[in-house]
C-alpha cells in the first residue's frame, strides 16, 4: 500500500495550503468532523485498467482541512487543480491486474457558520462598485446555465425596474424559493440543466404559475441562471453534508455519537457576488427539502425562518468542494466536459461508472463529528 501525508504533498503541488491548527473564538460555532473515504472499484473483468477522480475540499475562512492522509494500491496518483475552475482533485490510476483497486482517505475538517450581515450587503450594493475581472466569468452562460432567451425574459419579469443589485437578488431568491419544489424522483442531486427546467412558454404564465421540480443542483442552477441573467455574478457550490443540522434533521443528522454514513449526502448550494461584500452564501434548494421532509407549506413560520437565514448564510454541517460546471478533468477522461464535480468519477476500460450508485461503483464516505 502507498501511504502519503496529503498536506505535505499538496503543499508542494500548490493545491491545498498546509494549514496549522486552527482556532476560532468560542462564539463562532466551530465544528470538527473526521471524514473517511473508501473506494473499491469493481468491474466484471478483474484485469481491467481503471482511473479515479475524486473532488477534494478547498480551504476558506469558513472551512479548513487540518489533516488528510491517503492510502491505496494504485500504480499512479496525483493531486492537482489543473482545470479552469481550479477544482481540487485526487487522481489515481491502476494498470491491468487481478488486484482489488483500493483507495482510503481520511481528513479532519473544521467548519464555521458562514454568514454575511445584511447591513454589509445592503451598504455594498448601494456603492455600485465594478466587478473584479476574475468574477466576471460567473456572469457567463454555460452548457447548462443559459442567460438569454426565456431565462433572461423571466429574470427581467422577476426583478422589474429594480436597479439595486441586492434587491434584484432578493426578488429572484424569494421567487425561486416560492416557485420550486423538491422532486424525490430525481436521481442524486439532479443534473442542473436549466434549459430543460424552463420551457419556452409565455413569461407571464411562468412567472405566476410556474412550478419547478428537481433536487439541489437543479434548483441552485435555476437561481444561478436567473441571477446571472439579471447582471449579478452567481455560481453553484458543490459539496457534501457532514452531520447533524442544528436547525432541522431534514438538513442533516447523525447518531448520538455524531457518526453518519454520508455516502449519498452530496449537496449543491449557491453564492452570489456583490462588490464590497464579496461572495455571499445562499441555499434556495434546502427550503424545498425542509418542506418535503417535514410536510410544511412555504408560508409556515419554520420555513420562513429558514428562507430568511439562507438568503445570506450557510449552516456548516457541510463542506464545499468546488464551483465547477461543464469543464474538463485532468488528466482528460473519456467523458468530457463533465457536467459537475460533486461526486467521485471513475472509468474502467473506458466505461464510465455510475457515481449515483455507490454500491456498484463501489465507494463509501463516513463522517464522525469530534466534540
Amino acid at each position: 500500500m502507498k501511504r502519503r501525508d496529503f498536506l505535505k504533498t499538496s503543499a508542494a503541488l500548490g493545491v491545498l495550503s498546509a494549514m496549522p491548527s486552527v482556532s476560532f473564538a468560542k462564539d463562532d460555532e466551530v465544528r470538527r468532523f473526521r471524514v473517511q473515504y473508501f473506494f473499491n472499484i469493481k468491474y466484471p473483468a478483474k484485469e481491467y485498467p481503471a482511473r479515479l477522480w475524486n473532488p477534494m475540499p478547498y480551504n476558506a475562512p469558513y472551512q479548513h482541512v487540518r489533516i488528510l492522509n491517503f492510502d491505496g494500491n494504485y500504480n499512479e496518483y496525483d493531486i492537482n487543480n489543473n482545470n479552469e475552475y481550479s477544482a481540487n482533485t485526487f487522481y489515481a490510476r491502476w494498470n491491468k491486474s487481478d488486484m482489488p483497486k483500493i483507495v482510503l482517505m481520511e481528513m479532519v475538517v473544521e467548519t464555521k457558520y458562514r454568514t454575511v450581515p445584511i447591513e454589509k450587503i445592503e451598504w455594498a450594493s448601494k456603492q455600485n462598485l465594478p466587478y473584479p475581472k476574475e468574477v466576471k466569468k460567473y456572469l457567463l452562460p454555460t452548457a447548462h446555465i443559459p442567460t438569454t432567451g426565456i431565462i433572461k425574459a423571466l429574470a427581467d419579469r422577476i426583478v422589474g425596474n429594480t436597479k439595486d443589485r441586492f434587491e434584484r437578488v432578493k426578488k429572484i431568491y424569494y421567487w425561486c424559493t416560492a416557485h420550486t419544489y423538491r422532486d424525490k424522483k430525481v436521481i442524486g442531486c439532479g443534473k442542473g440543466d436549466v434549459k430543460k427546467m424552463v420551457k419556452p412558454e409565455p413569461v407571464e404564465e411562468i412567472y405566476k404559475k410556474g412550478y419547478f421540480g428537481g433536487k439541489c443542483t437543479d434548483l441552485s442552477s435555476l437561481f444561478v441562471a436567473l441571477t446571472r441573467a439579471a447582471g449579478i455574478p452567481a455560481r453553484e457550490v458543490f459539496g457534501i453534508r457532514l452531520g447533524k443540522s442544528h436547525f432541522d434533521k431534514a438538513l442533516g443528522k447523525s447518531d448520538k455519537n455524531g457518526f453518519a454514513n454520508i455516502t449519498t449526502w452530496q449537496h449543491c448550494r449557491a453564492e452570489y457576488y456583490i462588490p464590497g461584500a464579496g461572495w455571499i452564501p445562499t441555499d434556495p434548494a434546502d427550503i424545498t427539502k425542509l418542506e418535503l421532509v417535514e410536510g410544511l407549506k412555504y408560508d409556515d413560520s419554520k420555513v420562513q425562518t429558514l428562507v430568511k437565514k439562507y438568503l445570506h448564510s450557510w449552516e456548516m454541517n457541510w463542506m464545499a468542494f468546488n464551483h465547477a460546471r461543464d469543464f474538463v478533468l485532468y488528466p482528460k477522461p473519456v467523458q468530457y466536459p463533465l457536467n459537475m464535480f460533486g461526486y467521485p468519477y471513475a472509468e474502467v476500460n473506458d466505461d464510465v461508472l455510475n457515481y449515483y450508485v455507490p454500491k456498484s461503483f463501489e465507494y463509501k464516505i463516513t463522517s464522525q463529528e469530534i466534540f
